[in-house]
C-alpha cells in the first residue's frame, strides 16, 4: 500500500500544471500491478481522482481513491476514521458498528459493522479484521481492512453478510501528523451480494465511497472546530512502542482514557 502511494504521488508530481486529460491517460500502477487490468478513471473532482479496473474472474470492480484536503490534519483525520464510537454519530447509514475483539499481540480489532443499503434491498452486514501502522520515519499512516469469519458473530436472516471486502488506506501528510494538509490513496473492492446488473452495482459502489469520504471530512471538521473528543490513535500507538504488552493493553481499555490515549481532535 506504501509502494502504491509513492506511485501516485510521483506521478501526481509529475502532472501538476498539466491538463487533466493527461492525468485521465496515465494508469496508477505499482510494479505489481503491471501486469494486471488497466484503470479507468470514472470520477474527476477537485478534491480527489476515482478509478476502478475489472477483478479477474467476477463480475466486480476494484476502486481507487486518490485525494487531498488542506483543512484538516492527518491525524484528526485518521482518528476519526478508527473511531466507531464516533462515526455511529455522523454516519447515518449505522445501524451497529461494535469491536468484537482486540488481538493483544498485534492490535488488530475484529469489528462488525451493519449498514442501512438503498431501497428496496435489505441491509448489509460485514465482519472484518483491521489493523493500522503509523510510519513516522516515512511520514505516512497505513490502514488496512479485510472481511473475516468470526465464531461470535454469526449470520443474521435480517441481515445480507458480505464476504469478500478489502480496503487500504495509507495517508501521507503535506508537512506533518499535527499541521493541515495531507494525501490520502484508499483502494477497495467488496462484494455486496445483489442481484442488480453490473452497471448498478458499479455506480452504487462507486457514488458511495466519495460519498463516505465527504461524510468523513466533513466530521473531521466537526470534530476540530467543537473539540469533540475522539481517541487518539497515534498517541496510543506511540505509548506502546516500548513493548506490545502495553499497547495492547492501552487498545483494550474501555474506560476511561488518560492523556496520552485522548486529545480534542
Amino acid at each position: 500500500s506504501a509502494q502504491e502511494m509513492k506511485c501516485m504521488e510521483n506521478m501526481s508530481s509529475l502532472l501538476h500544471g498539466s491538463a487533466p486529460d493527461d492525468f485521465q491517460r496515465l494508469e496508477p500502477k505499482s510494479e505489481r500491478e503491471a501486469a494486471e487490468q488497466p484503470w479507468e478513471m470514472i470520477m474527476d473532482k477537485k478534491h480527489f481522482k476515482l478509478w476502478r479496473r475489472p477483478i479477474e474472474g467476477t463480475h466486480l470492480y476494484q476502486y481507487r481513491v486518490f485525494g487531498t484536503y488542506t483543512d484538516v490534519t492527518p491525524r484528526q483525520f485518521f482518528n476519526v476514521q478508527l473511531d466507531t464510537e464516533y462515526r455511529k454519530k455522523w454516519d447515518s447509514l449505522v445501524i451497529k458498528l461494535d469491536v468484537i475483539e482486540r488481538d493483544l499481540a498485534t492490535g488488530s480489532e475484529v469489528i462488525h459493522w451493519v449498514t442501512h443499503f438503498p431501497y428496496p434491498m435489505y441491509s448489509r452486514d460485514y465482519v472484518y479484521v483491521r489493523r493500522y501502522r503509523v510510519d513516522q520515519e516515512n511520514n505516512m499512516m497505513v490502514l488496512v481492512s479485510r472481511a473475516v469469519e468470526h465464531p461470535s458473530v454469526p449470520e443474521d436472516p435480517e441481515y445480507v453478510r458480505v464476504r469478500t471486502y478489502e480496503s487500504q488506506m495509507v495517508i501521507r501528510p503535506h508537512k506533518t501528523f499535527d499541521e493541515n494538509g495531507f494525501d490520502y490513496l484508499l483502494t477497495y473492492s467488496d462484494n455486496p451480494q445483489t442481484v442488480f446488473p453490473r452497471y448498478c452495482v458499479s455506480w452504487m459502489v462507486s457514488s458511495g465511497m466519495p460519498d463516505f469520504l465527504e461524510k468523513l471530512h466533513a466530521a473531521t471538521l466537526k470534530a476540530k472546530k467543537m473539540e469533540i473528543e475522539v481517541r487518539d490513535y497515534l498517541a496510543a500507538k506511540a505509548a506502546g512502542e516500548g513493548g506490545e504488552g502495553k499497547a495492547s493493553a492501552e487498545l483494550r481499555a474501555d474506560g476511561p482514557r488518560g492523556p496520552a490515549q485522548l486529545e480534542y481532535a
